[in-house]
């Protein structure tokens, strides 16, 4: 079986495809562009324009890095949401294309639920909880009858998200990363201070509006440098307390961290004490596969395809604001 999958929920159209055979699963390709505004955040409409305008190339790029024709396809996969509108209009809109003109069926996958199960299968974790950090997503969830349940999440503005706004109205961003390093790390370890900011943990669930909304004004009185390292420690540490929360309540023994926020050099140093302190096992998402791209959904396209999970294409529509736990997960009992 082969599935193509194609990913244009937020800045990145990514197509991947993925096979299994008798020797099992492998990647094929995973090829992406992603949208980077020069300055400012992204509007939604340029979304939509970027990946429409880099949609025929990425899908040709894919299927030629895959050596197959988009004939030896067997389902077209695609992510229909949660995301933003205008953006996942145009994957969605690719998708019935493909599946239209030759004839393959479609399998609808959610965003969330692609990165959990990218992260489950490069990394070989089993039970684990899972951490999926992205720009719009910070979630603790655990599998629990036929479902990924919530178990904690952001009140309002998500981890990613709230950074990269912080560097952006500071100054410092885009770009958001430079060598594979997140402007906010970069600016933080020129820091000599730590400076109180906002501290919010609710029970299992975090709040990080009120820490921006402190930081941003903190730049005034303060170096930017230590702004941008207690706004960073303050930030890992509500979601590392809620996470240790978590552990306690779950028993469980890996601790799986999946979205684009995984590739976060500091995030992974703080991970690594928490492993050694509870003894667990903490897996992290390679970084190809971190951030948003087509392979996460072509893979969980197969494992949907395989359970009969498919979709007409006239009931295609995107669902901008699917939460994972409104996804059933036949593949795993």
């Amino acid at each position: 079986m082969i599935v193509l999958g194609i990913e244009s929920t937020a800045h990145t159209f990514g197509v991947g495809i993925v096979k299994e055979d008798q020797s099992g699963i492998r990647i094929l390709s995973n090829v992406r562009d992603t949208f980077v505004p020069k300055e400012g955040g992204m509007k939604p409409s340029d979304l939509g324009k970027h990946h429409s305008e880099v949609a025929p190339e990425i899908v040709k790029l894919a299927l030629d890095k895959a050596g197959v024709s988009i004939k030896d396809v067997d389902y077209i996969a695609v992510a229909l949401g949660p995301g933003i509108g205008p953006a996942l209009r145009v994957g969605a809109t690719v998708a019935r294309a493909l599946a239209l003109a030759f004839g393959k069926k479609l399998v609808p996958v959610n965003h969330g639920i692609a990165h959990i199960e990218i992260g489950r299968f490069t990394t070989k974790a089993e039970d684990p909880l899972i951490l999926y950090l992205s720009g719009g997503n910070t979630i603790i969830t655990v599998f629990v009858d036929g479902r990924y349940r919530v178990f904690g999440e952001t009140l309002d503005i998500a981890l990613g998200n709230m950074i990269d706004t912080f560097v952006r109205e500071v100054g410092l961003a885009p770009p958001y990363v430079v060598n594979g390093v997140h402007q906010i790390d970069i600016c933080a370890e020129k820091s000599e201070r730590y400076i109180k900011l906002p501290y919010v943990v609710k029970g299992q669930d975090i709040s990080y509006s009120g820490l921006l909304t402190a930081a941003l004004k903190a730049v005034k009185g303060n170096k930017l440098e230590d702004v941008c390292f207690s706004l960073r420690e303050n930030a890992f540490d509500m979601l590392l307390e809620a996470t240790e929360r978590a552990i306690a309540l779950t028993g469980k023994k890996e601790v799986l961290i999946v979205g684009g926020v995984a590739a976060s050099v500091s995030l992974r140093e703080k991970l690594r004490k928490l492993e050694e302190e509870w003894g667990i096992s903490v897996k992290i998402v390679p970084p190809e596969y971190s951030g948003d791209n087509g392979a996460m959904i072509a893979y969980t396209g197969l494992l949907a395809a395989k359970n009969n999970v498919t979709v007409p294409v006239e009931e295609s529509i995107v669902r901008p604001r699917w939460r994972i736990d409104k996804v059933d997960i036949p593949w795993r009992g």
